[in-house]
């Protein structure tokens, strides 16, 4: 798989990397910790090297099952982990969404003050068992923190070689401008997908002006663009899709429309819908990586397979003219 490189840092990252929100547990109903490893492990075996985690997803499960997995093959990875939302209640079992099922309550706030991000950064260099980030993220913007105070913690774990890049998520342009004003920005990561396209506005130009790489989070908008996900879906326990827009059930037979009428080019090309979507995310202008989930072994190999559709401009085009036709409630 050929790397590109983000940003100005010149860091080399896969096209396609492994989406680690998943793994670990929290929102999705639960992951399997020997499945989650295997999948990273194979990652290697289909030339994704990079992965996408958080100390947030499964209150530190996610980081420190990606540590088990690397452990004596670190080199042979790209990590990148975010920080800026902080939890607390009770200790326990790390897989928990609410109180409700069972499980633990917990109260998480943003929080990107510069001490509390070093901080956070020793954390999850010790779950991730490394001594450095390829790429640090600020995970959400802190409305109660200047964004020049976040970035000069960036600054310091730069100069500290704790961080080979910094980047952001969810930043809108006006922060992103701050943002770099005090510290190279290497990526900005943003959900994206064909039904979610809004930054394609103000982000993707910024970016492209700015030479700032772009990470493209829930390209198959959570499992919707695989096209299997009917209105009789059996949604696990604690799987918190059925609540979000784009799955209300009329958006969801809208999408399952749109889904039939490019099924033919997929079929042609040999791929999987899922596969042509991610192949038609990354030929978008801006856009850097797709970051993709994936729990198990062979969801790993199916995204990956992506990286062989071939996709032509004029095909590009005509999945844009019915995406234009496409009119959910949002």
């Amino acid at each position: 798989m050929e790397k590109r490189l983000l940003g100005k840092s010149g860091l080399p990252v896969s096209p396609i990397a492994l989406g680690a929100w998943a793994i670990g547990g929290w929102m999705w109903g639960g992951a399997d910790k020997k499945d989650s490893i295997r999948a990273i492990e194979s990652c290697l075996d289909h030339g994704i090297t990079s992965i996408d985690t958080a100390p947030i997803y499964g209150f530190g499960h996610s980081e420190q099952v990606l540590g088990e997995a690397i452990k004596g093959k670190r080199d042979r990875y790209e990590i990148l982990t975010k920080c800026g939302m902080r939890w607390e209640g009770t200790k326990g079992e790390y897989f928990f969404t609410t109180n409700d099922n069972g499980g633990i309550q917990r109260d998480i706030y943003t929080y990107s003050g510069r001490q509390s991000l070093i901080a956070e950064c020793e954390e999850s260099l010790k779950r991730l068992g490394t001594d450095y980030i390829d790429l640090y993220q600020i995970h959400w913007p802190d409305e109660t923190t200047p964004i020049e105070e976040a970035m000069e913690a960036f600054r310091i774990l730069l100069e500290q070689g704790k961080i080979r890049a910094a980047g952001v998520s969810n930043y809108s342009v006006e922060q992103m401008t701050k943002a770099s004003a005090v510290v190279e920005l290497s990526s900005n990561q943003e959900p994206y997908s064909m039904v979610r396209r809004e930054i394609e506005e103000d982000v993707v130009p910024w970016c492209l002006e700015n030479d700032c790489g772009i990470l493209a989070y829930s390209p198959l908008q959570r499992g919707l663009l695989t096209g299997k996900i009917t209105p009789d879906y059996p949604f696990a326990p604690g799987d918190s899709r059925p609540e979000t827009p784009h799955f209300k059930i009329n958006n969801l037979i809208l999408t399952n429309k749109f889904l039939e009428k490019i099924r033919p080019l997929a079929e042609e090309k040999g791929a999987t819908l899922a596969q042509l979507v991610i192949a038609w995310t990354l030929r978008q202008p801006g856009i850097t990586v797709a970051l993709v989930g994936a729990r198990t072994e062979e969801q790993v190999k199916q995204n990956a397979g992506a990286l062989e559709v071939d996709l032509s401009e004029e095909e590009v085009e005509m999945i844009n003219q019915k995406l234009d036709k496409l009119q959910l409630e949002l």
